[in-house]
């Protein structure tokens, strides 16, 4: 399967670098009862609307620029608790491409990679640097984002590295899903089955011969 590739990109970064901000916290489970919920307005919704469901000014996604985040700064452990991948469509239905923390949660960070959102591990100082550049003013908060370097560029150009497996970077690049970047590996699967078919046949049923 082919997705869109994914490019190079500015856009305001959020700061929102809570540690352990788990799942719940990113769509809460209301937003999961219908098939059509809108996981744009779900994402953070408990932090972003009060009780009468208006929105709380002090949210970062509440503050003016900010609203318009494509870039999420985020803590340890992003993305812990249950295993949720409406986690990551909410965030990438909003217009976040890409989110930033010194970890994240395991089954978070394959559903990211899986809906073509980035999930870049930064170091912790970087980060703390980035935030406290930042503050709340969302003119500060224009930063450059690009895959192939794996760097992340600030207002003022300073750059700042992020890891990423190799893999998965390509696989963004291209807009593989996890079935095409399998696929691109076909000659060696049967080139394996081919080989262990001949030492171990007993364990493969006759007709089932690679195409």
């Amino acid at each position: 399967m082919k997705r869109q590739p994914f490019q190079n990109f500015e856009g305001i970064a959020a700061p929102l670098p809570r540690k352990n901000i788990n799942t719940d916290a990113i769509i809460p489970a209301p937003y999961l009862r219908t098939a059509d919920a809108d996981l744009a307005a779900g994402l953070f919704a408990l932090w972003r609307y009060d009780d009468a469901g208006q929105t709380i000014p002090d949210f970062i996604l509440n503050q003016p620029g900010f609203e318009r985040s494509s870039i999420l700064l985020g803590g340890e452990n992003f993305g812990c608790g249950s295993s949720r991948e409406a986690a990551a469509w909410a965030l990438v239905r909003f217009g976040i491409k890409a989110v930033f923390a010194p970890s994240f949660a395991d089954i978070f960070y394959e559903n990211a990679f899986r809906n073509g959102l980035l999930a870049g591990v930064i170091a912790a100082d970087a980060l703390a640097t980035l935030v406290a550049s930042i503050g709340t003013r969302a003119e500060r908060a224009h930063c450059a984002v690009d895959l192939e370097a794996a760097t992340l560029s600030d207002a003022s150009g300073r750059l700042i590295a992020f890891s990423v497996p190799d893999f998965r970077r390509e696989a963004l690049l291209r807009g593989d899903d996890d079935i095409a970047t399998t696929l691109r590996h076909s000659e060696e699967i049967h080139s394996y089955i081919k080989a262990d078919r001949a030492q171990r046949p007993w364990i493969y049923e006759t007709g089932l011969e690679p195409q």
